[in-house]
């Protein structure tokens, strides 16, 4: 994650830019800029740590997804399988520790369906999409005071949960949706 941007973003001059809060997923900083039209103004930045969703398919036509509480949220979450990428790490090497790891899975074949820039206005955090196929499984391994539970249905019935809003993560939706327009649904 860069500390600071540059003097110039893009039709922005930066005045200033201070830290507010900082730890290891995210920083968050204030900007003074100018403004294309000459005014004085402020931007509260987050930068987040890059991230990797998966969406696992198996060959019944089922996904795995985890169902896990979201503290911001202050409620549970129906998910594609995600996790922030390490330093040094690539966007499917993490796709493929997180299936790994949440689910107890493996896939055989890999394929990036997006990269995608949630919440464009205030965040920085380029998140990875794959689309994983030909599962086996192996074991779990959670991280430290991680609780989920691996939630398996048809992939029609996601479809549709996307579809009602039932699922509103972005990038689980996103998959989802490409993943549909992918397999012809």
């Amino acid at each position: 994650m860069p500390d600071f941007p540059p003097r110039e973003s893009g039709p922005y001059r930066v005045l200033s830019s201070e830290p507010r809060y900082r730890n290891r997923w995210m920083a968050l900083r204030e900007d003074r800029v100018i403004r294309p039209g000459g005014s004085e103004g402020l931007f509260g930045v987050v930068e987040m740590v890059a991230g990797s969703s998966v969406l696992a398919l198996d060959g019944e036509d089922s996904v795995y997804l985890v169902r896990e509480y979201k503290y911001a949220l202050g409620r549970d979450s129906l998910e594609a399988i995600s996790g922030g990428i390490d330093e040094g790490e690539t966007p499917l090497a993490a796709a493929q520790r997180e299936l790994r790891e949440e689910a107890g899975l493996l896939a055989a074949e890999w394929q990036e369906l997006a990269a995608i820039d949630p919440l464009t206005t205030a965040i920085r955090c380029r998140n990875h999409l794959f689309l994983a196929r030909g599962l086996s499984q192996t074991s779990a391994k959670l991280d430290e005071g991680e609780e989920l539970s691996i939630v398996k249905l048809p992939f029609d019935a996601a479809l549709q949960m996307v579809l009602a809003g039932e699922i509103s993560h972005a990038a689980s939706c996103i998959l989802v949706l490409r993943a549909a327009r992918l397999l012809g649904r």
